[in-house]
């Protein structure tokens, strides 16, 4: 299976790291503070988490975006973005928590123009985290995590994985339409739905 690169290490990421060790999919999760801060996330994760640098994370197959939107700006010289997968968790939240006026444009759109060719799938950023981190499978139900994307081929490899952790995935189509409705200010943001 794919080692899979998480940028950020905050519940979010946490969150979404503990599915995939879950079903045994490696995890290499970095932050910004360096390897040595990563000490008591790595043992809380346990076997299959291991702590990396930015860099590192960067340089997986995919790569899963769990930090503060205004960061991903940092990233563009990190690796060579073109034509690798990478899912963007992020919510255009500004420091202090003010959600960014964006005009026409979408907040994944702005991702994707700081990771330019990357083939971006935007997902899982619509549950909080302490709903996230919870078994997917509820009696008949499975939680709904809702995906958006440009790259059909990416999309159906996102869709599969999400699928795999035990969610139901709902595509809700391109980025430009679909990310719309579950960013911040989106129609889905915060909700927290079951298929049956």
């Amino acid at each position: 299976m794919k080692t899979i690169g998480i940028i950020g290490a905050g519940h979010i990421a946490q969150a979404v790291a503990g599915h995939l060790l879950k079903n045994n999919i490696p995890v290499l999760i970095s932050n910004s503070r360096g390897i040595e801060s990563l000490e008591p996330v790595i043992s809380k994760l346990g076997k299959g988490a291991k702590a990396a640098t930015t860099e590192q994370a960067a340089a997986a197959e995919i790569v899963i975006l769990a930090l503060p939107w205004w960061e991903v700006k940092n990233l563009s010289g990190l690796t060579e973005w073109k034509g690798k997968i990478v899912i963007d968790i992020t919510n255009e939240f500004l420091p202090g928590g003010k959600i960014a006026d964006l005009g026409e444009k979408t907040a994944s759109g702005i991702v994707l123009e700081q990771l330019a060719g990357a083939r971006l799938i935007k997902a899982f950023n619509t549950l909080y985290a302490t709903i996230l981190v919870a078994d997917p499978l509820i009696g008949q139900g499975r939680r709904i995590v809702f995906v958006a994307g440009d790259d059909e081929g990416a999309k159906a490899e996102i869709v599969e994985l999400i699928g795999r952790l035990g969610f139901a995935p709902v595509d809700l189509g391109t980025l430009a339409a679909g990310s719309r409705l579950i960013e911040a200010k989106g129609v889905f943001s915060g909700t927290n739905l079951l298929k049956l």
